[in-house]
């Protein structure tokens, strides 16, 4: 039951604030109406504080106004104020640039280490698997399905694998097409589930990034035992520098969201989570646009290209540049406006 009192605390607490919710209506309209490039400089100064200072009344009306109109107006004029501070301000083509010019790197910096670890394992995996099928080559179809071996496999004589490696004509380029093929479809799918699964601990990521490094090591093995093996890596190189670092990476964001829901420190695991997953993230856009590059790699270069050093180049030169963009872009921190300044930095942060 409202009492004369109740009625006179709530018209007290409204007289005291007005003032100052009318003030940030006014920015906020004026904000909404020409954009906040235009706001001058006291509003512009004004609108951080005054929207804390409105979310500060919503919480208190919440628990003793008695008056819902006073509610419902804050709760309206605190989302308008939170959406021109804290939303997006650029344009699709900014925030493209940002991502390429600074997001992207950045956050492939600051995941190096469950990257490295993603790389450590492929090879821990590929050695493995290339010294077991050395010693026995029967270990090659412990990991390569026969199916999938399609004749290159310890039986295969050195002159067929090498026409695979280099004919362009038919059925050769056909199988050898088919492998290709088959190695970005399990690599794309590698990198999928690697990311995905990464949350359960890491134990699936690290499980299909030592298993994707036997393939290889497998593959390098038969062909190393022919004396073919530089011939084969320079066939890999052209698209699968780009392509197994694409996986390493995804593999990378699948570790940092697993290492968050093992190692959340002094936050809860989904605040540990939501943290991680915005790297995370980042890395996984960054892996497919890399899987993109390597397949046009692997549907042209391959077949177009045939010299074993032109290969190489190609390949390692493309993973010296997709190295340069992590490690050079987004030194420089960009221009930060006005508003900008006002905004916590954690905020301006988790906006990057």
């Amino acid at each position: 039951m409202t009492t004369s009192a109740d009625v006179i605390r709530s018209s007290r607490f409204r007289a005291e604030r007005e003032a100052g919710w009318q003030r940030l209506a006014a920015i906020v309209a004026a904000a909404e109406k020409r954009g906040l490039s235009k706001l001058d400089f006291d509003d512009a100064r004004d609108l951080v504080p005054l929207y804390r200072q409105a979310i500060a009344s919503l919480s208190v009306a919440r628990e003793i106004s008695l008056d819902a109109s006073v509610v419902d107006y804050l709760e309206s004029l605190c989302a308008r104020a939170y959406l021109l501070i804290y939303a997006p301000r650029e344009t699709l083509r900014g925030l493209f640039t940002r991502f390429f010019t600074r997001s992207a790197p950045q956050a492939v910096r600051r995941s190096a280490m469950v990257i490295l670890i993603a790389y450590v394992v492929m090879t821990i995996g590929a050695v493995a698997a290339y010294l077991l099928a050395m010693s026995d080559p029967t270990w090659f179809y412990a990991f390569v399905p026969e199916s999938l071996a399609g004749g290159r496999g310890p039986r295969a004589s050195a002159e067929a694998l090498k026409r695979l490696l280099y004919d362009k004509e038919g059925a050769e380029l056909g199988g050898l097409g088919a492998f290709a093929s088959y190695l970005f479809s399990h690599n794309t799918q590698v990198a999928l589930f690697s990311f995905a699964l990464g949350v359960v601990v890491c134990v699936p990521s690290l499980l299909l990034a030592l298993y994707n490094g036997a393939v290889l090591g497998a593959f390098t093995a038969i062909h190393a035992q022919k004396g073919l093996a530089l011939d084969f890596v320079g066939w890999l190189s052209i698209h699968g520098v780009t392509e197994l670092s694409a996986v390493a990476i995804a593999t990378g964001g699948g570790l940092s969201l697993g290492l968050a829901v093992l190692f959340p420190g002094q936050r809860s695991r989904a605040a540990a989570l939501r943290k991680a997953g915005r790297d995370a993230a980042k890395l996984a856009l960054v892996a497919a646009l890399m899987l993109v590059v390597a397949g046009v790699l692997e549907s042209f270069g391959r077949t177009l290209v045939t010299s074993l050093w032109a290969r190489i180049v190609i390949g390692w030169g493309l993973g010296v540049c997709w190295l340069a963009w992590f490690s050079l872009c987004g030194r420089k921190r960009g221009p930060v406006g006005a508003i900008d300044q006002m905004v916590p930095a954690d905020r301006i942060g988790e906006a990057s």
